[in-house]
């Protein structure tokens, strides 16, 4: 118990010291880079303001975090091998269609799973929502998410440059769940009371004594993105995960990185560091999971042919867990499995889509374009398709489209 105390007291120290000397330079527009230039206090510019504000926001947080889960960093720990298979299905009609190689693509409400930084681009409120069915309707995947932008590009008035302040907010939900699960362990007899069921010709469960149970995960994601300069984004998010297989429940915390950058006119590169800090989960049973970071990346180009825009799009997914066999290709404990995909989208009206996923299934898809709402249909071909059933997503993205609305509107 000294002990801990003594960390909040150590961070509580760390806190004031940090306030102290960011905020007054952050919020004056003073730098200790800045300095004294031609014998007056020069004026801030945008790096020096971001690099404040990040310093100071990521001691503070990061110190709290480590308050928050000092009771179980001395538990049982361990690397979770495919243990964020759930957090990895994606989101979204227009990104599966495409075969998941969505990370460079990503400029709306979804781009808060595929690449955080995307959702700086938006310039008008956006809802979306999707359900599918997998495995023949056994396990229900619902999405749902909400992302706004605010602030708006300026331009200094006494120097000419732009300053840029075009940020975007939004938050996510998801659902991953098998419900009505039968739990049939009080159903049948144990009569010697040593944890074996009872053996013999007749035996029949007590079906009054069985009762059902749900599998669920969610992940509740909180995105923040702004635009840094011309053509770089920069985003990240914040997720909270709550796991339950009947009275058994893990709770976690994970951090998502994204960078999206456009070089040129039609040319998107894009990268975001999943699980950047490695996620914890932590179970009632004492076991705490470890979940190693994914690295998803990409690129895209645009190219403008009958009256339409054709987008071919590459991705992959780097991970760091040891993943031999069920990767395409490894180097050591690091594994690569890519994705690709293509879009023709005819003057903004309906789109078409095809890609390869990062599983090995194909993808098809199509879009239409409503003046405020836009439909999504993708398809993925399971090889056991007998068997599990193929995949069938719908999703619908709405987009506030009203001057009020605009970003930077008054």
């Amino acid at each position: 118990m000294k002990k801990i105390f003594a960390v909040f007291g150590l961070i509580s120290k760390i806190q004031i010291g940090v306030i102290l000397n960011e905020v007054p330079m952050f919020f004056s527009g003073r730098s200790e880079e800045s300095g004294l230039r031609n014998g007056c206090i020069s004026t801030p510019n945008a790096s020096s303001r971001f690099f404040a504000a990040l310093r100071m926001t990521t001691v503070i947080f990061l110190s709290w975090l480590l308050v928050i889960f000092l009771p179980v960093i001395t538990s049982a720990q361990e690397f979770a091998k495919y243990g964020g298979e759930f957090m990895y299905i994606g989101v979204g009609g227009r990104a599966l269609g495409l075969g998941s190689a969505y990370a460079a693509l990503a400029n709306d409400v979804t781009a808060s799973y595929w690449n955080p930084a995307g959702i700086a681009r938006i310039d008008y409120p956006q809802i979306a929502a999707s359900h599918d069915e997998r495995f023949g309707n056994l396990i229900n995947y619902d999405y749902g998410a909400f992302a706004f932008p605010y602030g708006t590009n300026s331009v200094n008035s006494e120097t000419g440059e732009t300053e840029y302040k075009a940020s975007s907010f939004a938050i996510s939900i998801i659902r991953l769940g098998t419900d009505g699960i039968p739990d049939t362990r009080k159903a049948w007899a144990d009569s010697n009371g040593n944890g074996l069921f009872d053996d013999g010709a007749g035996l029949r469960p007590d079906y009054n004594a069985i009762t059902f149970f749900n599998a669920s995960d969610w992940i509740v994601y909180g995105t923040y993105a702004q635009q840094y300069s011309e053509n770089l984004y920069y985003g990240a998010n914040v997720k909270l995960i709550r796991r339950n297989v009947g009275e058994f429940n893990g709770t976690g915390i994970g951090f998502d990185i994204g960078v999206l950058y456009l070089p040129f006119d039609k040319l998107s590169l894009g990268a975001n560091l999943q699980d950047a800090t490695t996620t914890l989960v932590a179970w009632n049973t004492g076991t705490n999971e470890l979940i190693s970071p994914t690295l998803k990346i990409g690129a895209a180009y645009y190219f403008e042919v009958f009256n339409g825009r054709l987008t071919p799009a590459l991705g992959a997914d780097v991970r760091f867990e040891n993943r031999r066999f069920s990767a395409v290709a490894n180097v050591g404990p690091i594994s690569f499995d890519p994705q690709a995909g293509v879009e023709f989208d005819y003057d903004n009206l309906v789109a078409i889509r095809a890609g390869y996923n990062d599983v090995g299934n194909l993808t098809i898809g199509a879009g239409i374009h409503l003046r405020k709402l836009d439909i999504d249909y993708s398809f993925a071909k399971f090889d056991a398709a007998d068997q599990l059933g193929n995949t069938h997503r719908i999703s619908l993205r709405l987009t506030l489209e009203e001057p009020q609305y605009f970003r930077g509107a008054e």
